[in-house]
């Protein structure tokens, strides 16, 4: 069984991405101190809470403190701001059970989640895929389909994340856009089918997905400076020519 987690902060793109880049626990947001008081006080399995210390009304400290009087043994990590490091130790003070830094690295925040669990007796998550495996995997996914009519939407649904929450955190690992990566790899087998293959250019428009020829030659001429037949032919006269001198 997963691990419940409560994790609390009041921005609502955080509450939204958090539990999709921790799959493997099962999480629970709330907006405010306020409201995770009343879930805590609820019948729960909360087996842990991350609190941010920036809260609107109750703010984080004097939320922990309330948490820690009615669930003693509960761990609480504390989020906070790397300019925030007296908060932190005032929070440590308060009970708090560990803290992590805001903006925070995925991978630093799940080591210091599958501590506190493992010291509190919760249950640390199985492995999973790391986000740089699915990322590498997405990237297969786009190479292995290049000749199919793939989406954004395909891509996500193979590595189990939203199309928009794997549209920005690809952009980040690739330094391009899924799309751009697409066309990347379009051109770069474009180029081999017209180095070491007899189909014609309309073929070779055909088998990438292209609805005519006249599209893929302007994508190709746009990227390459040249024109598919002239690439063709300059790729062509290089391999003679390497030929003739041995």
């Amino acid at each position: 069984m997963r691990a419940k987690i409560l994790f609390v902060d009041d921005n609502k793109d955080l509450r939204e991405d958090f539990p999709l880049w921790f799959r493997e626990y099962d999480v629970t947001c709330a907006a405010s101190g306020e409201e995770a008081l009343d879930r805590l006080r609820k019948p729960n399995s909360f087996a842990l809470v991350l609190l941010d210390v920036y809260l609107p009304g109750m703010d984080g400290i004097a939320a922990l403190e309330k948490i820690k009087a009615l669930a003693p043994e509960k761990p609480v990590i504390i989020m906070t701001g790397f300019s925030s490091k007296d908060i932190a130790i005032h929070a440590l003070t308060a009970k708090a059970d560990n803290y992590i830094e805001k903006p925070f690295s995925i991978a630093a925040a799940r080591a210091v989640i599958e501590k506190e669990l493992a010291r509190s007796g919760g249950e640390a998550a199985p492995g999973e895929m790391s986000m740089a495996a699915k990322m590498e995997h997405v990237r297969g996914f786009i190479e292995g389909n290049c000749f199919k009519k793939i989406t954004l939407k395909d891509a996500a649904e193979a590595v189990y994340l939203t199309p928009k929450y794997l549209s920005r955190v690809f952009r980040q690992w690739t330094g391009m856009g899924f799309s751009d990566y697409k066309l990347k790899v379009k051109m770069e087998q474009a180029r081999k089918l017209l180095q070491t293959s007899g189909l014609t250019v309309k073929q070779i428009s055909a088998k990438l997905g292209y609805a005519n020829a006249e599209s893929f030659i302007r994508q190709f001429e746009k990227i390459q400076k040249i024109a598919p037949s002239r690439y063709r032919a300059a790729s062509n006269g290089k391999r003679h020519r390497r030929r003739a001198s041995l």
